[in-house]
Parts: C-alpha cells; sequence; structure tokens
C-alpha cells in the first residue's frame, strides 16, 4: 500500500481535521525515525497515517474493529500489526523497531502539539524537552494523556524520554504547515 492510499483509507473513515492533523503529526515523527533507524520510510507512513484511522467511527472498538478493514484494503501485515499492538487494552507486545515507535509517537506528537498550541508563538519548533516536562505535571493539561504511557515508551523503545520530545518536535517542525504549527500569523 502506497502512502497516498493510505491518505485516502484514512480519509474514507475520519473525517476530522485534528484527526487527520494527528496522522500527519504521527506519520512526520514515524517518517524521521525510519530515516535514523535506516527502515523503509514509506512503510513506516503508511504506519503512521492510519494508526488511528478507526477512531472517529469506533473509539471504543479502536484499533481491533478497524483490523478486517486494513486487511481487506490490502495493508501489509506487519502494518496491521503495528496498529494493532499500539492499543494497550488488546495485550499485543510490541517487538519491532516499528511496534515500539508507533507506540512511543502516537500520544507524544499530540502532546506536543497541545504544548505548542499554548505557547506565545504557537510554534512547534518552539517547543523543548523542558517545556513538555512541565506541561506533564499539569495534571489538567491534555488529562486525557497518560504520562506514565509516554515515559514507558520512551523506556520501551530505549531512548531517553527527553531526546525522544527533541526527535519528535524536530520531526513535527519539518511539517509544522500542514499540521498547523507553524507560528501564529
Amino acid at each position: 500500500m502506497t502512502r497516498d492510499e493510505a491518505w485516502t483509507l484514512l480519509c474514507e473513515h475520519t473525517k476530522g481535521e485534528s484527526l487527520r492533523r494527528h496522522a500527519l503529526a504521527v506519520e512526520a515523527a514515524m517518517r524521521h525515525f525510519a530515516r535514523k533507524g535506516g527502515e523503509d520510510e514509506e512503510t513506516w507512513a503508511v504506519t503512521g497515517v492510519l494508526h488511528d484511522f478507526d477512531y472517529e467511527e469506533d473509539p471504543s472498538g479502536h484499533p481491533q474493529r478497524g483490523r478486517p478493514i486494513l486487511e481487506q484494503a490490502g495493508v501489509p501485515g506487519p502494518v496491521v500489526h503495528a496498529i494493532q499492538s499500539h492499543g494497550d487494552h488488546l495485550g499485543i507486545p510490541r517487538v519491532t523497531p516499528m511496534e515500539k515507535t508507533l507506540y512511543a509517537v502516537d500520544e507524544l506528537t499530540g502532546f506536543v502539539a497541545a504544548v505548542a498550541l499554548v505557547r506565545p508563538s504557537k510554534r512547534v519548533a518552539d517547543v523543548d524537552a523542558p517545556a513538555v516536562r512541565k506541561k506533564m505535571k499539569d495534571k489538567a493539561f491534555a488529562r486525557a494523556v497518560s504520562r506514565e504511557a509516554m515515559l514507558r515508551a520512551a523506556d520501551d523503545l530505549g531512548v531517553p524520554f527527553d531526546d525522544l520530545v527533541s526527535q519528535v518536535v524536530l520531526a513535527m517542525s519539518a511539517e509544522a504547515g500542514v499540521l498547523g504549527l507553524a507560528g501564529a500569523s
């Protein structure tokens, strides 16, 4: 499956702009880490684009109920498995670098975007690890995001959390315009 085919599938099932932007943020991070690790960038990008494709239609059935749709669309098995493994409630072990990276960047990209949007500049490039850690202490800020899961994901990936934040910010900064995080106009 190509990245464009993945985007079409996402848009068939996801109408909301914020969830589409989240998919683009995760795609940017996945591409970044694929390049860094010498992995297949297109496969990792497709994984990022599709990871939440079914969430809007069925939040309580995500991601397990989306699996047959992905398989019928011809999404490769490793991509389907990575998407399934990012749902903690399914208990599917994350083994491959792609699976671990998807889990590590999923919540973090959303959290980084939220931090950027409350900064005066509204620029993701102005976010750093200390700013993220400070907002993590504020339990009312992005309360649905598990701080423990973000920290655990960095550990599972074998990357210090502050380094993971820096790399995610770098990846998102490269796509800041399409993510709506290029700054206040």
